[in-house]
């Protein structure tokens, strides 16, 4: 007598097996699109702390070039001060001979030399700063959409109509799945505004070193002429208390 039941049905195994690995298979298929959205939200997380990055290292130059322009500023009144100082001597030693007065009386004032420059009048800073400053300016817009505490980061349903404007050439590397090919899209997205990011921050970060340096020059010049005119100073109050 047979051991297997009136209802056995020899088909029953396959079916199961055939459900376990469709079961498997969506498992797998939700598993890489649960792990491409948490690698598209990264790179945008990333995407967003490079923009702040930038706005910063943007906000650090323009206070750095505002900063020369003080510093040249001051070069300039200690220029003029050392010249009114050497005006104040002639006199003084004009005062001190009354043959000097005289002279000086029939001679008249002498022309005053303008005070030394040390260059240009005005301040510039280093054309690489300048331009690194105006390129990461033009992404200003993006540090608002992108900014983690200002735009809650999504990549929902919206950004898999982006899909379509894929070119049809470029449309053969990505899945062949919707939701997974806008996943890919992004990150790609992503990364290539990181990698133009990246650049920006290189640029400002050289601009920054060169016009560090200028500055570091322009403060041991300063150093110098403050401390000449300290002693010059000195030297002419001791001369108008021996009068």
């Amino acid at each position: 007598m047979s051991a297997l039941p009136r209802s056995y049905n020899p088909f029953a195994e396959e079916e199961e097996e055939e459900a376990g690995g469709a079961g498997r298979q969506r498992y797998l298929q939700q598993e890489v699109l649960r792990r491409s959205a948490a690698t598209a939200d990264s790179t945008a997380r990333s995407l967003s702390l490079l923009y702040e990055s930038e706005r910063i290292g943007v906000a650090a130059s323009e206070e750095l070039v505002r900063q020369g322009e003080a510093l040249k500023r001051t070069e300039q009144m200690v220029d003029k001060m050392d010249q009114d100082l050497k005006t104040s001597q002639r006199h003084i030693n004009s005062i001190k001979s009354v043959w000097g007065g005289l002279v000086n009386y029939f001679k008249g004032k002498p022309p005053e030399s303008k005070p030394e420059q040390n260059g240009t009048p005005g301040y510039y800073a280093n054309s690489r700063l300048k331009e690194a400053i105006t390129s990461s300016k033009e992404q200003e817009s993006k540090y608002q959409e992108s900014h983690p505490n200002l735009r809650k980061l999504d990549n929902s349903d919206n950004d898999f109509s982006k899909a379509d404007l894929v070119s049809s050439v470029q449309r053969d590397y990505y899945p062949k799945n919707q939701h997974l090919r806008a996943y890919h899209q992004k990150i790609d997205n992503n990364l290539d505004e990181m990698s133009s990011g990246l650049s920006r921050l290189k640029n400002l970060a050289l601009g920054l070193q060169t016009e560090i340096e200028e500055q570091d020059d322009m403060l041991d010049r300063l150093t110098k002429k403050v401390e000449t005119l300290d002693v010059n100073i000195k030297s002419t109050d001791k001369k108008v208390r021996q009068l």
